[in-house]
């Protein structure tokens, strides 16, 4: 039950070594509170966090979800998966399981202490969508036998398990359909087209576009994506989503790339690859939801953010030669 004395929380998030994870506890400690960090580290890393271990409100457990988790929180956010194609794609039953048993896990735990889950979906519950740009009320274009279904399909039914938690025990959830996000603490090898991109830059070797570079994306940079998770989390108890978090402003990868080049000063050559199976050709979320439930809605440009990170990419990428 969440405590009546205080108004600091103490709050869980899984994933909290990860990319968005460790952000998110960032600005979860400047508001005051407490946080817990479950990490299995297979995609996360304590570099992330390791500003953090001298922290007074701060506390790391090396952890799976997929595994029962017994702890008193006030609060959850269920971040903890692996969410690029590399990763998700070395173990596809394990990110099914992280999906789907660790949301089942999560929610035994929100029911037990009856409080509130976040629950980070994510834009490829869509899959290669043949709506343009993607709202909540589609039910998405998913190949249930594919290369990519155990990411798809598990948080497809990771937000399944969350309303009919909703629904038969009257848990109090959010859903949050995550878009393309970047920014500093990304992966340098997580085969993501930003990271790909900026690490190919800055070494001068040669620039991988998959397909022909006109299928799109939409960005959202680190910063606004964190305040749509905690505007979200922080809503009316009946803003139960899911609800669209990301950039509206669409760009080709080709576009992304001529950027990432010329703010590198980059020499790198161009060189074109088949295009994955059941790759999204198009991608731009309908944010019309979060602006009016939630008045939320991204600021940071592309322009602003890619310099940001490619600032970070300097300064952590491992050095070749």
């Amino acid at each position: 039950m969440t405590r009546l004395h205080e108004s600091r929380k103490r709050i869980l998030v899984t994933g909290g070594a990860g990319f968005l994870g460790s952000h998110l506890i960032d600005r979860l400690l400047d508001q005051g509170h407490e946080l817990l960090c479950v990490d299995n580290l297979f995609t996360g890393t304590k570099r992330n966090i390791d500003h953090l271990h001298n922290h007074p409100r701060f506390e790391f457990m090396r952890h799976d979800i997929t595994l029962p988790l017994y702890v008193e929180v006030d609060e959850i956010y269920n971040l903890a998966c692996p969410a690029s194609p590399i990763h998700y794609q070395y173990d596809p039953v394990q990110t099914t399981k992280t999906s789907v048993h660790g949301a089942i896990n999560m929610l035994g735990l929100a029911k037990r202490l009856k409080c509130r889950i976040l629950q980070a979906s994510t834009s490829e519950v869509y899959g290669d969508p043949s709506v343009h740009p993607q709202s909540e009320s589609y039910w998405g274009n998913v190949n249930p036998i594919g290369p990519r279904s155990c990411y798809d399909e598990g948080k497809r039914c990771a937000e399944t398990l969350f309303f009919d938690y909703h629904r038969q025990h009257a848990l109090d959830i959010k859903v949050a359909r995550i878009f393309n996000t970047y920014g500093p603490r990304m992966h340098h090898a997580d085969g993501r087209v930003v990271s790909n991109l900026i690490t190919q830059a800055l070494r001068g070797d040669p620039i991988t576009i998959y397909g022909n570079g006109e299928q799109t994306r939409s960005f959202c940079y680190v910063d606004d994506l964190i305040d749509g998770l905690i505007q979200l989390m922080e809503s009316d108890r009946k803003v139960t989503g899911p609800i669209n978090l990301g950039n509206p402003a669409e760009f080709t990868v080709r576009e992304l790339a001529n950027k990432i080049l010329v703010m590198t000063n980059s020499t790198s050559e161009w060189v074109e690859l088949p295009l994955p199976q059941d790759d999204p050709k198009r991608r731009r979320p309908n944010i019309e939801k979060a602006q009016e439930v939630l008045g939320w809605q991204p600021t940071v440009s592309l322009d602003e953010g890619l310099g940001k990170t490619i600032d970070f990419f300097k300064t952590r990428l491992p050095k070749t030669g």
